[in-house]
């Protein structure tokens, strides 16, 4: 069985038919019932917050956030954002407490910086990693999300990702593109191994790393994160042109290749005060 992200873009395969049929179906409400509460456990908002629902669809997910009870820090306030106009639609009909927004989150997220405590996505990134057409890159698709989902949260602020990776490529591309944009990233998958496999991609904003930062993390695999632009800076600097660790690695070099070179001393790459 083909999988919905195959067949066509999420704005024409949800068109009205099939976006009743996804709202009224028991299964998947039981479903996103289901994985929505585990969004919420990862997330452990301590307090009524914030949240943006990423894919909200009907607001199936939504209602959800709008009952939590005070005993778990609810309820929420919450804004969706979908690609489907006949999703939305039928969360108008529904009279969902959110406020919902009519964009592709592939093209970005489009909130001003720090606006939200937290954000939640449930079946809705992997869209992100198919290319419809020749000039579309799954990579920059990604990219834009991840850099505007960043930007839109609050320092400290967390985010859980539900998706459905086609394969390991995939989900190391999502992750990937999650920890290029700044995030320290965790994978956690319930029911391995099961054709009910699901995975979710836990973030936080801020400092790199989520330990102690998103709680109940057992079984939550921490992705390691790539340098920091400071790192990276710092790393940079120890060989920079005309440096004196830049000049003794050049004058090894031309050693190694057979050429004459000054003997090191105290003065090796000193800096000259500028003659006026």
């Amino acid at each position: 069985m083909s999988r919905p992200e195959d067949t066509l873009p999420p704005d024409l395969f949800y068109n009205d038919s099939e976006s009743r049929k996804y709202t009224t179906s028991s299964r998947i409400q039981n479903v996103q019932v289901e994985m929505t509460n585990r969004a919420l456990e990862l997330l452990s908002l301590p307090s009524p917050s914030l949240v943006l629902d990423i894919g909200c669809g009907s607001g199936l997910s939504g209602e959800i956030l709008s009952s939590v009870p005070p005993s778990d820090g609810g309820p929420h306030i919450w804004v969706g954002m979908d690609i489907s106009a006949s999703m939305l639609d039928i969360a108008l009909q529904r009279d969902v407490e959110g406020d919902l927004l009519l964009a592709d989150i592939g093209q970005g997220v489009p909130f001003r910086a720090g606006t939200f405590d937290a954000a939640i996505s449930i079946s809705a990134v992997q869209w992100l990693c198919n290319a419809e057409s020749s000039d579309t890159s799954p990579q920059a698709r990604l990219t834009r999300f991840f850099n505007g989902l960043y930007a839109s949260l609050r320092r400290g602020g967390k985010a859980v990702c539900q998706f459905y990776p086609k394969n390991e490529a995939q989900r190391d591309m999502v992750s990937a593109a999650a920890i290029k944009a700044g995030f320290g990233a965790g994978l956690l998958e319930d029911g391995a191994a099961t054709k009910n496999a699901k995975v979710y991609l836990v973030l936080s904003v801020g400092g790199g790393a989520i330990e102690g930062v998103v709680e109940r993390m057992d079984g939550v695999d921490v992705v390691e994160r790539g340098k920091t632009n400071q790192e990276r800076k710092r790393k940079s600097n120890v060989l920079t042109k005309g440096s004196k660790q830049w000049i003794l690695r050049k004058k090894e070099q031309m050693e190694r290749k057979g050429k004459i070179v000054k003997t090191n001393s105290k003065f090796s790459g000193r800096r000259r005060r500028i003659a006026w």
